[in-house]
């Protein structure tokens, strides 16, 4: 229903990364994962097909099997699970989101995935708002 394909990416423990992409095909998806990932970085995905190409990659490729397992210890996606839902959490509330600005709508809220303290957001938008009026 008018949905708009994106992509992210989010490193144990550190930031998560958003993209727009055209599909999800493979030879949409590996182009952005080389350029963001180390060779020999160990992935999790979930069991979409188009990431079976990393199965002969530079990359150390596990996959996560919801019906099967949701987490262990090491072995999940919980994390960009999360963010996700955080983001459709917060579009929601727009009720409709123009395409051409859909882009903005996603970046602010790996912005506010990546800087969760609210003092931090509030300092970052202090710094904006000072450098935007001098």
């Amino acid at each position: 229903a008018g949905k708009v394909p994106v992509f992210g990416l989010l490193k144990r423990n550190g930031k998560v990364f958003t993209v727009i992409i055209p599909d999800a095909k493979a030879d949409t998806l590996m182009p952005i994962i080389r350029q963001k990932v180390k060779p020999d970085s160990i992935v999790y995905t979930d069991t979409f097909r188009s990431y079976n190409a990393l199965d002969v990659s530079e990359f150390k490729h596990y996959r996560i099997n919801h019906s099967e397992l949701f987490a262990n210890k090491t072995n999940h996606i919980n994390g960009i699970e999360n963010f996700w839902n955080q983001a459709k959490r917060h579009l929601r509330k727009f009720n409709g989101i123009p395409r051409s600005q859909f882009h903005l709508f996603l970046k602010e809220c790996e912005w506010r995935f990546n800087n969760s303290d609210p003092k931090t957001q509030i300092k970052q938008l202090n710094q904006w708002v000072k450098k935007e009026l001098s």
